[in-house]
């Protein structure tokens, strides 16, 4: 299986997470930026990332995709069958793919993709706004909702929605985007917690080396 895209991008590094948890193995190829390749096209035709090539099957979305993985190899469930587990679920995919990333992008592309990708000024200030008046009111959110101690969002085991709720937050550690650990204690446990497995924090690392030769 082949996904386009970079993990640099939230829902990208959401869906190539979830392909490891599940032991699928798939091979990250870039989109071919700005110049588009046709493979990419055809799977992603409004050029959005990610999209999936699964032999002459192709599919974009990261939703999507996930969803898909998860029909195809059922084992280990990273969607539950319980219907109000599932609902939470897909609220907690659905809240990060929207709401989280929304204010991440803010920051993320004013300060990293504009300038160091796409050569043009980014808006410091924006970035600035979206820190200060965006981000609190999801942390608190997140601080009263995330689990304490080794628990997870939903049930009693990792499933898709801590992969998309903790994928973000790599990104706001690339900008230097400070989540107070004092103010947000077990926000910032659940993040390093679930950032830190075998199957994020590679991608992460990987996204680290790049960004410092981008600065350099």
């Amino acid at each position: 299986m082949i996904v386009y895209g970079s993990s640099l991008s939230p829902y990208v590094r959401k869906v190539v997470a979830f392909a490891a948890e599940k032991n699928i193995e798939l091979e990250l190829q870039p989109t071919g930026f700005p110049n588009h390749s046709p493979e990419y096209l055809e799977a992603s035709p409004f050029r959005k990332m990610p999209a999936l090539r699964d032999g002459d099957y192709v599919l974009s979305d990261s939703s999507a995709i996930v969803h898909y993985l998860e029909a195809k190899v059922p084992e280990p469930k990273l969607i539950p069958g319980d219907a109000k587990l599932r609902g939470k679920t897909i609220w907690f995919d659905e809240f990060a793919d929207t709401i989280l990333v929304s204010c991440g992008a803010k920051i993320f592309f004013n300060l990293i993709v504009a300038p160091r990708f796409l050569k043009q000024p980014g808006d410091p200030e924006a970035a600035k706004q979206a820190e200060l008046n965006d981000l609190p009111p999801i942390l608190e959110y997140l601080e009263k909702t995330v689990p304490t101690g080794d628990g997870y969002l939903v049930g009693d085991g990792l499933t898709l929605a801590d992969i998309a709720v903790a994928s973000p937050f790599a990104n706001f550690r690339h900008t230097e985007t400070r989540v107070c650990p004092d103010r947000y204690p077990r926000t910032v446990a659940y993040v390093d917690r679930i950032l830190a497995r075998p199957s994020i924090a590679p991608w992460i690392e990987q996204e680290a080396a790049l960004l410092a030769k981008t600065a350099a």
